[in-house]
């Protein structure tokens, strides 16, 4: 018995080693995947739980979404200049010419303010013959505005011209921009004004109606006199005869001054023997009863 049990000891042993190998090696593997899978745990809370936070980080700025074209600059964008031909400029200009025959000129200004599109917007002539004078304005498209004004320079000799410039588009924005403003409260109003019920609530919403209405009409008028500036350009022209007088008339400097201080000088004197020959039959008839009651 002691022999036989002595020579299982040994396989005993064995299977006992074998079995506590295989449980050491089971417990290791188990420990790497518990290790493994808490350390996968800790990298997604580290990167939020976010679905494909294990890329790389973008770097600058994200690209900002593409503007569909033709829409409004966003502020801080600042808006492209508008281009001449888009911007609301007045044009006006004067000039005086020399001419053979005053009417004719003026006949002939007139014809081409017309055969360009405008018209005579004013005639004034004061005199005929070789020292006649005769100053037209004429209306006219902005785009006819420099042919016109080489057109009447034919006329006769050109002695001088001028032409100055206005640029209007901030003023025709602002007016824009403050219409669909006043537009949007006279709305406002009129919606408040068929909701009304109480006779003071209605009385007080129709005088704000009347005003908002009142005030819209005005920049609506506004708008329209720009509108009619920059779409028809001024043009005085002076058509002066060979004989008449080349002096400017408004004249400056000293001899000017003198020259009309003069003739002011000489209309209060005028106007003083006026006064006092009107008087004198006054006087007599006062003085000479006074002097005669004194005596």
């Amino acid at each position: 018995m002691t022999t036989r049990g002595g020579r299982r000891r040994p396989g005993t042993v064995l299977a006992a080693l074998g079995l506590l190998t295989v449980l050491v090696a089971g417990g290791c593997s188990s420990g790497g995947d518990v290790e493994t899978a808490s350390d996968s745990g800790v990298a997604r809370d580290s990167a939020g739980g976010r679905p494909g936070a294990g890329e790389a980080p973008q770097r600058g700025p994200a690209a900002a979404p593409a503007q569909p074209e033709g829409a409004p600059a966003q502020p801080g964008q600042g808006a492209a200049d508008l281009r001449v031909e888009q911007r609301s400029i007045v044009y006006t200009g004067t000039m005086r010419v020399r001419v053979t025959d005053v009417e004719a000129a003026a006949q002939e200004a007139a014809t081409a303010a017309t055969s360009a599109g405008g018209f005579v917007g004013g005639d004034e002539r004061r005199s005929a013959g070789a020292g006649g004078r005769a100053e037209l304005t004429l209306r006219v498209p902005a785009d006819r505005f420099a042919g016109v004004l080489d057109q009447l320079a034919t006329l006769g000799r050109q002695e001088s011209r001028n032409i100055s410039t206005e640029d209007v588009t901030e003023e025709v924005v602002d007016l824009d921009a403050r219409i669909t403003t006043q537009r949007a409260r006279v709305e406002s109003a009129r919606r408040l004004l068929a909701r009304a019920e109480d006779i003071g609530d209605l009385v007080t919403v129709e005088r704000e109606l009347a005003s908002r209405e009142a005030d819209l009409a005005a920049l609506e008028a506004k708008k329209r006199r720009l509108a009619d500036l920059t779409a028809l350009s001024t043009i005085t022209v002076t058509l002066v005869g060979p004989d008449a007088s080349t002096a400017d008339e408004d004249r400056t400097g000293f001899l000017a001054g003198l020259q009309a201080g003069w003739r002011v000088f000489g209309t209060s004197v005028t106007v003083l023997l006026t006064v006092l020959g009107a008087l004198l039959p006054w006087l007599l008839v006062i003085g000479v009863p006074v002097g005669a009651f004194v005596a």
